[in-house]
């Protein structure tokens, strides 16, 4: 760091409101100690060394000792970054990268500018080049198991890397969201919030978005029109089938709301697994994986990790729509498949994507509650949670049924190396692990792991 930097960036502004000093008021006729203001967004610059990546998108860097998060840079790299977040008495602070002093070899022209600094959040790779992001996942998903869930992923497997999709590389890892979710500023113009912020940014157009995505979003008109501020804008459009428009929720079409009695309120989503298709009816607004691949992709690995399953009871928790539950039923033929899950939307999807199927049992309910309820046992489980992850209780309920193996599908690295952790107290270890990149230009990565005991 230059040497002519103040040693305290924030010394001029608390010179100005009074050197910083503990101030005393009278209450009730005590005298309380007051601590000095932390401002939120000081908008203070500094240059800093950036060193790891670290898990949430952004790398670790220090200034006089204080752990610095910054975004939009990379490891290795000299910039000038502007504090978002921290002031005086702040443990860490949180900034963005403005300026590149130096940069990183994998550094590359953004694909999405209005994600950089002060930006969109969901972008905040957009500068770094493809396989560099799936490196950093990489990184970021053996740190976690190796911190969390004591688990060495070169020792398990030093092959492990992070998976591309089909396409991506050929689109530059564009063009792969088949649902776009978007709000409209205060001036009607539809956008996305700022990061960590209520704040909307308006755009003028999604380059994460698909063609599909891209052309109803150009039909409808939806970045050149003016919404009703605070208009929630989402736009659905599956593979190979009939996109949707829903404004707060309600279908519209060719500008207006559409009041027809056959009002599309969901679509079909087709999951071609060799020579199988499953068809899924899903809610227009309901979960559903945003990579075009994803769904095909994650079944395909779930079924190479339950193995021959053939007349076994598996449970499936955190069921969804039944993406897993259909392909598992075919495969379990006399055996059974419980699907639980706590939506009840979800559930309504899962029940017609099943009819029909008389190996399946669906629970509604949280999965916690479900599984206390009914202790019966299970040969294989498969779980694919919410980014917070299973958690204490849903694992100790699944270990009890001791289960030959868990296939545990993780969309947050650290949520997973916790719940491995918790799953190895009752003797099951971590035998394999798929990590797919079904979210490029973000830091989320996807992993199915394999524990048995």
């Amino acid at each position: 760091m230059p040497s002519d930097r103040p040693s305290d960036p924030f010394a001029d502004r608390r010179a100005a409101r009074g050197g910083g000093r503990r101030t005393t008021r009278r209450q009730g006729g005590r005298a309380t100690r007051q601590s000095a203001r932390v401002d939120p967004r000081p908008e203070v610059e500094v240059e800093l060394e950036v060193g790891p990546v670290a898990h949430g998108g952004h790398c670790v860097a220090r200034y006089d000792g204080r752990v610095v998060f910054v975004r939009h840079t990379l490891p290795g790299e000299r910039v000038r970054a502007r504090v978002t977040e921290g002031g005086e008495a702040a443990k860490f602070w949180r900034a963005d990268a403005v300026e590149i002093l130096e940069a990183s070899p994998d550094r590359v022209p953004s694909v999405w500018p209005e994600a950089g600094p002060g930006g969109v959040g969901g972008g905040e790779l957009a500068h770094v080049a493809l396989d560099a992001q799936r490196r950093w996942k990489r990184d970021v998903l053996a740190e976690q198991l190796r911190r969390l869930g004591k688990v060495d992923l070169d020792e398990l497997d030093p092959q492990v890397e992070v998976e591309g999709m089909p396409g991506d590389d050929e689109r530059g890892g564009l063009g792969y969201r088949t649902r776009v979710d978007l709000v409209a500023d205060g001036t009607g113009r539809a956008g996305m919030h700022r990061f960590r912020s209520h704040d909307v940014v308006a755009l003028d157009g999604m380059p994460l978005a698909t063609e599909d995505v891209a052309e109803l979003a150009a039909r409808e008109k939806v970045f050149t029109r003016t919404w009703r501020p605070g208009t929630r804008i989402e736009i659905v459009a599956p593979v190979g089938t009939a996109p949707v428009l829903l404004v707060d929720g309600e279908p519209w079409r060719s500008g207006s709301p559409d009041q027809r009695p056959n009002a599309r309120r969901s679509v079909t989503e087709r999951v071609v697994l060799g020579d199988q298709q499953h068809e899924y009816r899903v809610a227009a607004g309901g979960f559903w994986q945003v990579h075009r691949e994803a769904p095909a992709t994650l079944t395909r690995a779930v079924l190479d990790g339950v193995g021959d399953v053939d007349g076994a009871r598996v449970l499936d928790l955190y069921s969804g729509a039944g993406l897993f539950t259909t392909p598992l039923a075919a495969a379990v033929g006399a055996g059974s498949v419980v699907a639980v899950e706590g939506d009840e939307r979800a559930v309504r999807d899962a029940r017609r994507n099943a009819h029909g199927l008389d190996r399946v049992e669906l629970h509604h309910g949280p999965v916690e509650q479900v599984l206390a309820a009914d202790p019966t046992g299970a040969d294989v489980v498969v779980l694919d949670p919410p980014r917070v992850g299973a958690g204490r209780a849903v694992v100790e309920a699944i270990a009890s049924r001791r289960p030959a193996r868990v296939v545990y599908v993780a969309c947050d690295p650290a949520a997973l190396a916790r719940d491995v952790s918790y799953l190895a107290d009752h003797g099951y270890g971590l035998t394999s692990l798929r990590a797919l990149d079904l979210f490029p230009m973000t830091h989320h990565v996807e992993a199915v792991a394999v524990v048995t005991r």
